[in-house]
């Protein structure tokens, strides 16, 4: 993490996420794929059981949304995954 000096305190730099992803990093990623993964497997059998077009608009939204977010988390991982990689740290 990009550390800088400021009146004496050290602050860090969020503006990139570190280079390293730990164990611990990986496990909460796995949950978040799951988590995404469920609502979008509940939003879409809840749009299939409504009659409701209002509500199966906004399951049908929900679903997207997520589907979105899915594939996002699995980008920036295989960015990572794919860097990481060609710089040598994994075999």
């Amino acid at each position: 993490m990009n550390m800088q000096q400021q009146g004496g305190q050290a602050s860090m730099n969020f503006a990139q996420p570190p280079a390293i992803l730990s164990t611990k990093d990986f496990l909460y990623i796995e949950d978040m794929l799951s988590w995404n993964l469920e609502i979008i497997k509940k939003a879409h059998a809840y749009a299939a059981m409504c009659q409701d077009q209002d509500v199966i608009q906004a399951m049908n939204r929900t679903c997207q949304l997520h589907i979105r977010h899915y594939q996002s988390i699995l980008n920036h991982l295989g960015k990572h995954v794919q860097a990481t990689t060609m710089a040598g740290g994994m075999s």
